[in-house]
């Protein structure tokens, strides 16, 4: 279980992974409101994807902000890089996120590049495997994210020593 981030602490960025016009039909005709997915980062590890819906734009993206406050992770990294690959799967969506070699820049398409630069990785490999809708992809990079471990912290787990580990 890993311990709440606190954001007030944080000097986040804001981006916008997409924002949509979703309708609800009722009775009386059509209920429109918009639909935001925003990621906040500070570039040093911590990042986090919200959803937000209101009528108004301004007022989703607030609570988007809100959420994704809510929701901040740490991404443990090795250098510029991720410490081993990792699969995140959220909804049909699912993400393969691969470690790359200094000054391979970030390979990935669309809300999966998005949130890996806002969690300050430089140089990594991505690819999407499943649904193209972008807040599932959002949000499956998020649980591949969530799933990375460092060798220290298995070496922990484990009772022994890093070198033990890497043999």
């Amino acid at each position: 279980m890993r311990t709440r981030i606190d954001a007030s602490k944080l000097e986040l960025t804001e981006n916008i992974v997409s924002i949509r016009r979703v309708s609800k039909t009722v009775k009386g005709g059509k209920n429109m409101k918009f639909s935001v997915t925003l990621v906040v980062g500070d570039g040093e590890g911590h990042v986090g994807v919200g959803l937000g819906k209101a009528q108004e734009i301004p007022e989703a993206v607030r609570k988007a902000t809100e959420d994704a406050k809510k929701k901040l992770i740490y991404v443990p990294t090795v250098g510029t890089t991720v410490p081993h690959p990792s699969t995140g799967v959220f909804g049909a969506g699912k993400v393969l996120i691969m470690p790359a070699a200094p000054g391979t820049g970030v390979i990935a398409g669309s809300s999966v590049r998005t949130v890996l630069e806002s969690a300050g990785i430089k140089d990594v490999r991505a690819k999407s495997l499943g649904s193209s809708n972008t807040g599932n992809m959002a949000l499956a990079t998020i649980e591949g994210l969530k799933a990375l471990t460092t060798v220290d912290e298995v070496a922990k787990r484990r009772g022994k020593t890093p070198e033990e580990i890497l043999g």
